[in-house]
């Protein structure tokens, strides 16, 4: 039986919100906090990649003589408050089952940058907040779907450059959207709406700041902010270059990690992968589409330019993540707009809908609230975030 969690949701998002502006107000006074640091990166030493959101920070500080921590609290909490009212919007009405409710409550969800506060407020959220604004805009509304992607998708590149990784997700959106059925002139000509977007990237990926500009750049923050340019900041100097991104990892692969991030994808992606595997597109002569049965291998291959950031960088449970919110938006974006058939009665079948609900209700619990992968490589698996969340907050209000 298929049920709206309208209410549930709301009261899971507003209790993960609580908790994410309690975190982000004692963040902004750490003074190593990798959310800070990251927006700290600026436009003052010279144009540089992720800039934009530290340059406008420092315009309000500025503009009101506020601390700079400060007004960087203030727009993480509104991001973070945007974000949830986006998807409480996005997810209010969809008709869930059991596997759709592991799906939307899987820990490497919602529930994820919550757990690992590390992971709070970074500038992908600025991401997700773009991919559900654009699937917000009626799919008929042609003029307004290619003015977003010339506008809304070179501002994701400034803010968070990695955004190219995932531009799959915009072109199969394009597949689907228009009907293309195969690589003709249509879908060329729709290919050029993302020119900008790949030339800015690349403009930001060939052109680093030199140490000079970096200097002047962490000088402004010491004298006018006294803030130190460290972590995500400092690393705009000592790893600039595109090879000095992939010597990062150098040395932390092992046997141990690439088993434990398998399982983690598995498990995490579990649900969805098996709504995958029981769903296949309304037209079925699509571009691309019409060579699978289902839509699982589709959905791998256009996630696969996301093992990149595995690649470049150390934070593999937050690139975990961000896979998992592009991939569950993109997949119940098509069902909410009636463009998939899922094949209700093989998931009926499942374990997952046929068990008690007793045993489902453990399931559940076990599931969504009693692991989560930690944020860096070499981190382990988190266990009950469920339990942590709440008792690491009455701990230190107690304190």
């Amino acid at each position: 039986m298929k049920i709206i969690i309208k209410k549930q949701l709301f009261l899971y998002l507003i209790i993960l919100f609580f908790f994410s502006i309690f975190h982000l107000d004692i963040k902004s006074s750490v003074g190593n906090d990798s959310t800070i640091s990251e927006w700290f990166i600026n436009y003052t030493g010279g144009f540089t990649k992720r800039g934009i959101i530290g340059q406008i920070s420092i315009f309000f500080s500025r503009l009101f003589l506020n601390d700079l921590r400060d007004v960087i609290f203030y727009f993480q909490s509104i991001t973070v408050g945007v974000y949830y009212i986006l998807i409480f919007n996005f997810l209010k009405n969809v008709r869930c089952d059991r596997i759709f409710l592991l799906a939307i409550f899987t820990p490497i969800f919602l529930l994820y940058p919550v757990a690992e506060i590390e992971v709070l407020a970074r500038k992908e959220t600025f991401l997700f907040i773009i991919i559900l604004i654009y699937l917000a805009i009626p799919i008929n509304n042609k003029n307004l779907i290619t003015l977003s992607k010339l506008t809304l998708l070179p501002l994701g590149i400034l803010i968070w450059e990695p955004l190219l990784f995932f531009i799959l997700f915009w072109i199969a959106l394009d597949i689907i959207y228009n009907k293309f059925k195969k690589l003709d002139y249509n879908f060329i000509k729709n290919f050029f709406t993302y020119l900008p977007t790949i030339l800015l990237a690349g403009y930001i990926a060939l052109n680093p700041l030199s140490n000079e500009e970096h200097a002047q750049m962490a000088s402004i923050l010491k004298t006018e902010f006294n803030e130190v340019c460290y972590m995500s900041c400092g690393r705009l100097n000592s790893s600039a270059s595109i090879i000095q991104n992939f010597q990062h990892n150098l040395g932390k692969y092992s046997l141990e990690v690439l088993l434990r991030y398998f399982l983690i994808i598995l498990i995490g992606f579990g649900p969805l992968f098996i709504l995958l595997i029981n769903s296949k597109l309304k037209s079925q002569n699509l571009f691309f589409f019409k060579y699978f049965k289902n839509l699982l291998i589709p959905f791998l291959f256009i996630l696969s330019p996301g093992i990149v950031l595995f690649a470049m960088g150390g934070d593999w449970g937050r690139y975990v993540n961000i896979m998992y919110v592009f991939s569950i938006i993109f997949f119940i974006s098509l069902y909410k707009n009636n463009l998939i058939l899922i094949d209700n009665n093989k998931l009926q079948v499942n374990f997952i809908n046929k068990c008690n609900k007793k045993i489902f209700i453990i399931i559940f619990i076990i599931f969504c609230f009693g692991w989560n992968p930690k944020t860096a490589i070499t981190g382990d698996v988190a266990s009950l975030p469920g339990y942590r969340i709440p008792y690491k907050f009455f701990k230190i209000i107690s304190n």
